[in-house]
């Protein structure tokens, strides 16, 4: 059982700002039900201005977090769109590498880059949910598919298997103190869905948010994120694609289909879609853009041999299980459960 719990600010410093104290209130409670001691690091709660100008700073954070021998489990508030910015401070002279400590690390969105920084120090984490968005929400309690997966990483440290959602909830319109207590509409889900390939494989998860994996590539919204993801050989090599399943999700931006595309096309020039053993797909926010989606994968990827699955409850979209990365696992769509192998 995890007793420690740290909370960073590895993107977005929204947490300290005065209209999403309620939500923080509401989060820090949750946890404290469980019985865990929750740690706001330094500066998670200095406010979205210090965050942005500071990324040393929340640098220091992650580090200090992994150096605690008191901390279990490292909870990432929320994403953002500038993690990137602490590559120098946690690559440059091998910090990370010398302060990483075995600890539960879990977040999903723009924490992307953070778990390819921690898959290159050898570190295994967990993908899928955040503090904010998830602990924090809004309703009278989580939502019990997302809890459910919560509560297993907090009491067993890891993920045994993953079944999918009976249901999906549309995205929180408000998210004032007036949204407290309020549920949002919910649509009976269908399963995971085999797109084509064998309904059968295996392999360890790597991946997560495609807007941030197409943002390593292109500096479309920050110049300077290729070129330091590129300098600190953040994307993993070919041979470490060998085998490995790749897990996407995209983000609230709801990217158009032809920017999904590109995304594909440049994930595509790496030469992943040769190595890798499958594709898990996450259903999009509200299912917009869901069908164009997957018809973009089939087109890019051109190999019907590759087994791709979608309609995962994983990602920004809502309830949301918890993916562990770096983690043997085996698919069967047609027993429609993910299993991971796990030491007992």
């Amino acid at each position: 059982m995890i007793r420690n719990i740290a909370v960073v600010s590895l993107s977005s410093g929204v947490i300290g700002e005065p209209f999403t104290a309620h939500e923080v209130e509401i989060g820090r409670k949750r946890l404290e039900a469980y019985g865990m001691n929750v740690v706001f690091m330094p500066n998670a709660c200095k406010g979205m201005e210090y965050v942005k100008n500071h990324p040393e700073k929340r640098a220091k954070d992650l580090l200090d977090a992994f150096r605690d021998p008191e901390i279990d489990m490292i909870l990432c508030a929320i994403g953002g769109d500038d993690t990137y910015r602490l590559l120098p401070y946690l690559f440059e002279e091998d910090q990370l590498k010398q302060g990483v400590t075995e600890k539960i690390f879990l977040g999903f969105s723009d924490t992307t880059i953070n778990h390819f920084m921690l898959h290159k120090v050898g570190l295994n984490t967990f993908y899928g949910q955040s503090f904010l968005a998830d602990i924090c929400e809004l309703g009278n309690e989580m939502f019990p598919y997302t809890r459910q997966y919560f509560e297993e990483l907090i009491h067993t440290g890891t993920i045994h298997e993953i079944t999918p959602s009976k249901v999906w909830h549309e995205s929180r319109q408000s998210f004032g103190p007036e949204a407290i207590g309020t549920e949002v509409p919910s649509h009976l889900d269908h399963g995971f869905e085999l797109l084509q390939g064998s309904p059968v494989f295996s392999g360890a998860m790597l991946g997560g948010c495609i807007d941030s994996m197409y943002d390593m590539f292109l500096g479309d919204r920050y110049e300077d994120m290729p070129v330091l993801c590129r300098k600190y050989d953040l994307f993993p090599s070919l041979e470490e694609w060998k085998g490995k399943i790749l897990l996407l999700e995209s983000s609230e931006e709801l990217m158009s289909a032809k920017k999904y595309r590109r995304s594909l096309e440049l994930l595509k020039e790496t030469g992943i879609f040769e190595v890798i053993s499958g594709i898990l797909v996450g259903k999009p926010m509200d299912e917009v853009n869901k069908e164009a989606y997957h018809q973009q994968l089939i087109e890019v990827i051109g190999n019907s041999d590759l087994p791709i699955v979608g309609n995962i409850n994983i990602g920004h979209a809502t309830p949301r299980c918890i993916m562990p990365l770096g983690i043997p696992a085996e698919v069967n769509v047609k027993e429609q459960r993910i299993r991971f192998s796990v030491e007992r």
